[in-house]
């Protein structure tokens, strides 16, 4: 058996941590074995003692969850990055336990998503997740349990009354809705279970890191992808985040010149909150870049009181206290053709139907790549965009409206219950107060 050449992946590293306590024990045992355990262990499984040496640092130090570890885990980033999707699926647990009056903790939520993942989560990490996705610790009935904060729900909320809005009485929308992404497919891209025969090695042979990478730009509308709208090209640089080989540049030229001219008019475009997405307009007041000079002229014009030893800073969040809601550069070109934006709720990717259009296409290329050329890879793409077909986004778009209608009622049901306790909590502390 070797690994040589192949991805390790966490059964591996198991596997390579199990070798390494094997030989640890024997040469405590016997005199037979000269050399280190870890040389042993490398020449067992075919691979550098320098690779062994760094899993047993990692094992030694984080216990199993360094086994989930990849190489492009950045120092300082937690030990386990979630998929794509993860969230959505804490935050239906977390809001059925809520609506079930159960209590709900970080231990619970961890419990919950080893049965996803298979291994157990750091609570640290899980807990740094939760935050960055909206969630808070609230008091219910003098009892502390897990929620999504107020932020979450009224962004939700401005969302999806904009949604609501615009569709007629029979279900039908009033202006025509796009949804764009932004996604990526490496060279090898693949799935990690498959088949075996007999007595095949477990392990399969497939190259070391994840290869070169392709990122992607589409949209789609409620017949299929948007025509003339695909845009496929190689990433120029090595980074963890897909978004970092995008720009306003590359974006907003792909949204003038591929996008606008093949949508309906008068149609309402949805997207996230990339931040090539939300480059202020040029005329837009105040900038952070704008001298101080200018943000004092801009209070005096408006009567606005200010002081002369008043640093940029606090000149800056004066202005913008006071200042007009800012303006997007990229809802000024949609809304001079007739189009307006609307962004989605941060981490909601469940309310983004393209994203499971990028699944379909991605999960064609995963079962039939066999990591040759990036040509084949982007032949495959190719291949994925045409199964996403009008009745594959018929089916999504009417799940979407499902999971859009039922966090409509249930916010409203959980809004309610928080008012109501609230009110019962300060009623019991007044009778507290006049005991």
């Amino acid at each position: 058996m070797s690994f040589q050449g192949i991805e390790l992946t966490p059964e591996m590293r198991k596997i390579i941590v199990n070798v390494k306590h094997f030989f640890d024990q024997s040469k405590k045992k016997s005199e037979l074995f000269d050399n280190p355990a870890s040389a042993l262990t490398a020449s067992a499984v075919g691979i550098n003692e320098t690779t062994v040496k760094k899993i047993m640092s990692e094992f030694n130090k984080n216990g199993e969850n360094s086994l989930y570890k990849t190489g492009n885990d950045r120092r300082g980033k937690p030990v386990f990055s979630f998929e794509c999707g993860i969230e959505s699926s804490v935050r239906e647990f977390v809001r059925d336990s809520n609506k079930k009056g159960k209590q709900i903790t970080v231990d619970i939520i961890s419990n919950k998503l080893s049965e996803i993942v298979n291994f157990k989560i750091i609570n640290s990490t899980l807990w740094r997740s939760l935050t960055r996705w909206g969630f808070e610790f609230g008091k219910g009935t003098r009892t502390a349990h897990l929620k999504e904060s107020e932020q979450t729900i009224i962004k939700r909320r401005r969302y999806l009354r904009e949604k609501i809005e615009n569709r007629n009485s029979d279900g039908t929308t009033i202006r025509p809705e796009i949804y764009l992404d932004e996604s990526y497919v490496n060279k090898n891209h693949s799935r990690d279970d498959t088949w075996l025969y007999g007595e095949d090695t477990g392990f399969i042979s497939k190259p070391t890191g994840k290869g070169e990478r392709l990122i992607i730009v589409n949209a789609i509308q409620k017949d299929g992808w948007v025509p003339n709208a695909k845009l496929v090209f190689k990433a120029n640089k090595k980074s963890s985040d897909y978004h970092t080989n995008m720009n306003w540049k590359e974006f907003s030229s792909w949204f003038s010149k591929q996008l606008l001219p093949n949508i309906p008019k008068n149609s309402l475009i949805i997207l996230d909150n990339a931040s090539y997405h939300n480059v202020l307009s040029e005329g837009t007041f105040p900038k952070k870049s704008h001298k101080i000079s200018i943000l004092q002229e801009w209070l005096s014009h408006n009567d606005i009181p200010w002081k002369k030893d008043m640093l940029k800073a606090e000149l800056y969040e004066l202005c913008s206290r006071f200042s007009p809601k800012p303006e997007f550069a990229l809802d000024r070109i949609a809304a001079e053709k007739g189009h307006k934006i609307l962004r989605t709720p941060p981490y909601h990717p469940e309310l983004q139907p393209i994203e499971r259009c990028w699944g379909v296409a991605k999960n064609h290329v995963a079962a039939h790549n066999d990591f040759t050329t990036m040509e084949k890879v982007n032949s495959l793409l190719e291949e994925g965009f045409l199964k996403v077909t009008s009745e594959t986004i018929f089916g999504i778009l009417k799940k979407v409206k499902k999971q859009e209608d039922d966090f409509w009622i249930e916010d409203s049901k959980f809004l309610e219950i928080e008012n109501n306790l609230e009110e019962e909590v300060d009623t019991l502390d007044e009778e507290d107060g006049n005991l």
